[in-house]
């Protein structure tokens, strides 16, 4: 029990103490910094006369990036559910009902689910976002139509970046659930160096510190 059970709590500890980290301190938090920093980027370049070209290039590559990482948690969430969907059925029905979910071993897998879900639905919404700033992105920069849409701009191109990131750090977090699925106390020490690493990548020097507004 307790393996499972202290990698899950790691996993969910790490998320709630991000989400209040970036609460109160936004500049030293990577994505709420790095969501400034393609602000300020959009802004730039859409008030640049013959960058169209640059910025949605700039953009379909985000826009790959985010499709490779919707693929990826796509096929790993069809691979999970064919081999899991069985044993929980089964936990479900024979081992006393919803008291059967809660074994290590349908915890580890509804885990393992979950986290594949939430990566594909913000990978693919960022997609989604991010096709639509290239259309604004790629308007002649002195056009009346652009400046009605660059506010649009700027709220797509953040939510774009940030629900990326939200899919991209999901699929990281996969590791650990696996890990315990083949050995129960691989899981913590697992969810312990990723999730060690991930604070490490989450934080930002004084020195590059953007101002939020």
């Amino acid at each position: 029990w307790w393996p499972t059970l202290l990698t899950v709590a790691l996993i969910v500890a790490y998320e709630v103490g991000l989400a209040m980290a970036e609460r109160r301190h936004p500049t030293r938090v990577a994505r709420s910094s790095h969501s400034q920093l393609r602000q300020v980027w959009f802004d730039a370049v859409a008030g640049q006369v013959g960058a169209e070209i640059l910025a949605v290039q700039t953009i379909r590559n985000s826009l790959m990036s985010a499709t490779m990482t919707a693929s990826t948690a796509a096929l790993g969430l069809m691979g999970t559910a064919t081999l899991a969907v069985p044993s929980l059925h089964e936990a479900l029905v024979h081992d006393v009902g919803w008291g059967g979910l809660l074994a290590p071993r349908p915890i580890t897998e509804l885990a393992l689910l979950s986290l594949l879900f939430v990566s594909l639905f913000s990978s693919v919404m960022a997609v989604r976002y991010y096709t639509h700033v290239s259309f604004i992105a790629g308007m002649p920069a002195d056009s009346a139509t652009k400046q009605q849409w660059l506010a649009t701009g700027r709220k797509y191109i953040v939510k774009a970046g940030r629900l990326y990131s939200l899919g991209l750090r999901h699929l990281v977090l996969v590791a650990p659930v696996v890990a315990g699925l083949l050995h129960p106390l691989a899981g913590p020490i697992a969810a312990l160096l990723v999730v060690g690493t991930l604070l490490r990548f989450d934080s930002i020097e004084p020195d590059v510190h953007l101002k939020v507004h």
